[in-house]
């Protein structure tokens, strides 16, 4: 069944605001900036090489878009949590992987 716009959004606010205070360590760890506003979710690094990951909600399609580097990513709600089809891997897993590949430090368990 699909979610309604009223229980997607309630779903991509709790995921992006759980995601945001589960990024201050790795913010502070690498020096990175993360920035939750309008419910979009930013995180920019600067080292070894610049860099930035956009997250934001797509209600007309009921998805999180994620735009790192030169790729894009289109996670679906599968019944508890946002995920990439295509990989299996949740939100959470993903923007793990996606850091920690910008920062050169393998995945970020986040």
């Amino acid at each position: 069944m699909a979610l309604t716009e009223t229980e997607f959004r309630f779903h991509c606010d709790a995921a992006l605001e759980k995601l945001n205070r589960s990024l201050d360590v790795v913010a502070e760890n690498y020096d990175a900036e993360v920035v939750l506003q309008n419910s979009v979710l930013t995180i920019e690094v600067e080292e070894p090489s610049p860099g930035k990951i956009v997250i934001s909600p797509q209600t007309p399609t009921r998805q999180i878009w994620i735009s790192a580097q030169s790729t894009s990513f289109k996670l679906d709600w599968s019944g508890k949590t946002f995920v990439l089809s295509s990989s299996g891997e949740s939100l959470n897993q993903l923007v793990g992987r996606l850091i920690g590949e910008q920062l050169g430090v393998g995945k970020i368990e986040i």
